[in-house]
């Protein structure tokens, strides 16, 4: 009885250890980078993310097919626009977005996978314990395996198949909470004056790397969308 007992506890305790699908805060600021395995694409950047008025701001460098770049761009996901800043020159280039807003989350139907330490847990404090969960893409076309903290559910590591470059990697890293500059949120006074092209073909990740004829660089968005779709709600 006593055994049986001790095995039911047991039991519960591994259950209420697992872990949970969870949502990452709503409000972040941090640094990422997204590559892809056939070489093609390297960005590294910093990132402004807005759950609740769901807006994204980056500021990126990086590499196409050998070219170097640097963009800004804020995505205005509830307007479905898209602005491409450029400071210096006070220009601002107004398209129209082709994507929902999908939170930084592991959704429900992912798979959780194991827990690890990086760093090391010989010492305390010298390792992040983290969770690794598997899933499919929403349209079946492969799978993703992404890693976020323990506690906090911080986004840390995804990756993930596409058709166009294959597996491709987002690692976020240096994360805080909250926005360290919520101006940079909204457009820049001289983008008052941008008019949108209502014609214009909605921008999204995938036509714009399939049809590289089109463009000369690529632009900012295309990299949001790479790691949104690590982690957005309908893996």
């Amino acid at each position: 009885m006593k055994l049986a007992v001790v095995l039911a506890c047991f039991v519960v305790f591994c259950l209420a250890e697992k872990p949970l699908p969870c949502t990452s805060p709503p409000l972040l600021t941090g640094r990422l980078s997204v590559t892809t395995n056939d070489e093609k694409v390297g960005i590294f950047g910093k990132y402004l993310y807005d759950a609740v008025g769901q807006r994204v701001r980056l500021f990126e460098m990086g590499n196409f097919k050998g070219q170097t770049f640097t963009a800004d761009v804020l995505l205005h996901f509830t307007e479905a626009v898209m602005y491409e800043i450029d400071d210096a020159k006070r220009t601002c280039k107004k398209s129209p977005l082709k994507a929902d807003f999908q939170p930084l989350k592991i959704p429900q139907d992912a798979f959780w996978l194991s827990q690890s330490v990086v760093g090391t847990s010989s010492v305390p404090g010298q390792g992040l314990l983290v969770n690794n969960w598997y899933g499919k893409l929403p349209d079946k076309s492969g799978d993703f395996l992404s890693t976020v903290t323990e506690l906090g559910c911080f986004p840390v590591k995804s990756i993930y198949q596409t058709k166009e470059f294959g597996w491709v990697l987002a690692d976020f890293y240096d994360n805080v909470i909250g926005i360290t500059n919520p101006n940079l949120l909204e457009p820049p006074e001289f983008c008052a004056g941008a008019v949108m092209d209502a014609e214009a073909e909605p921008r999204n990740y995938l036509s714009f790397y399939a049809n590289e004829d089109r463009v000369q660089s690529p632009s900012i968005e295309q990299s949001l969308l790479n790691l949104w779709n690590a982690f957005k709600d309908h893996h």
